[in-house]
């Protein structure tokens, strides 16, 4: 990526689906990613388990020799019910301190294929971006067109003025996963000025108060 500065990035943290899914191309480039995070020295943080995609990610990740970290609400490791995590493992107490946890010691954010958790895991992260509580890049890796009807639908809300064009370059999409991590390293933040002032310290209380109108 000749003249353009590239952000350094440690540790992406991946949203996907505990299935497999119908698509073997969906477990192939799975794997495929974890060995591109591998090769390019950059450490997993995940769901935990050893399910569907999610366990593709982390078990190439660390064949590689690169950290895994997975982040698990504790309900799920009852009965061993998603597996033994590949790598470290955090044991949370609720899904929102889980997804807190993963916006904190991740540098970027990639979405493959998964269901209704993916999706909210996705949207929660771009929601958090487009207020200035992150400003760290977020992509989906679009297997075979997974996900195209999610960007046409977000392309369609942009029209319909309920997102914003500048909100609108926070979700980048690539096709390889190659693409994608050189995308996110590429990715320059820009905020929206008046929402960039609000405070979200864990000691306040309450928003500055914004003469704006919230497109959220």
């Amino acid at each position: 990526m000749e003249g353009v500065s590239v952000r350094k990035i440690k540790k992406i943290c991946v949203f996907c689906g505990a299935n497999s899914g119908k698509d073997v191309a969906f477990v192939n480039t799975a794997f495929h990613l974890g060995e591109v995070l591998g090769k390019r020295k950059i450490d997993l943080v995940y769901g935990g388990g050893k399910l569907g995609l999610m366990g593709c990610v982390s078990t190439a990740v660390a064949q590689h020799e690169r950290q895994v970290l997975g982040i698990i609400p504790s309900a799920f490791t009852i009965n061993n019910l998603v597996g033994e995590t590949c790598g470290k493992e955090i044991k949370v107490a609720t899904m929102q301190e889980r997804l807190v946890m993963m916006m904190e010691l991740s540098d970027a954010f990639i979405a493959l294929p998964g269901g209704f958790g993916t999706l909210e895991e996705l949207f929660q992260m771009i929601s958090w971006a487009q207020l200035s509580i992150h400003n760290k890049p977020i992509g989906v890796l679009n297997i075979n067109g997974f996900f195209n009807g999610l960007l046409s639908f977000v392309d369609h809300a942009v029209k319909q003025e309920f997102i914003t064009p500048r909100a609108r370059k926070i979700l980048i999409s690539a096709t390889t996963a190659d693409e994608l991590v050189d995308k996110l390293q590429a990715f320059r933040f820009e905020s929206d000025p008046a929402l960039s002032k609000l405070k979200w310290s864990p000691s306040s209380s309450q928003k500055e108060k914004l003469d704006l109108t919230l497109r959220l």
